[in-house]
């Protein structure tokens, strides 16, 4: 009975000396694919999330402001139609005053 108690002990410390391998395996592993996404990412050359919410906020902002001249350059339009053509008068012939002779 003895020698199945050992052989017992034995084997439960290989299993155990197994999973602590095992686990640091995993560990390391998981070290190597977080590294290797970091650098991925790294050089991905991406857009911090701060920069892309200004540069979205700018296009908001220039979208509305374009709207807005698009209706101001429709009325100008259809205040320039309503108004009836008036013909430019030519303006008078100006004489130009005569030229002095040299002496």
């Amino acid at each position: 009975m003895q020698t199945s108690s050992r052989l017992f002990d034995d084997l439960a410390r290989v299993a155990n000396g197994a999973v602590s391998t095992l686990v640091g395996v995993k560990d390391e592993i998981e070290t190597m694919i977080r590294h290797r996404v970091e650098r991925m990412l790294a050089e991905a050359d991406l857009v911090p999330r701060d920069e892309f919410d200004a540069v979205k906020a700018m296009a908001a902002e220039a979208r509305a402001e374009q709207e807005r001249l698009t209706k101001r350059v429709a009325a100008l339009e259809k205040a320039l139609k309503a108004k009836p053509a008036t013909k430019a008068k030519k303006p008078a012939a100006v004489k130009k005053p005569a030229a002095r002779k040299k002496r």
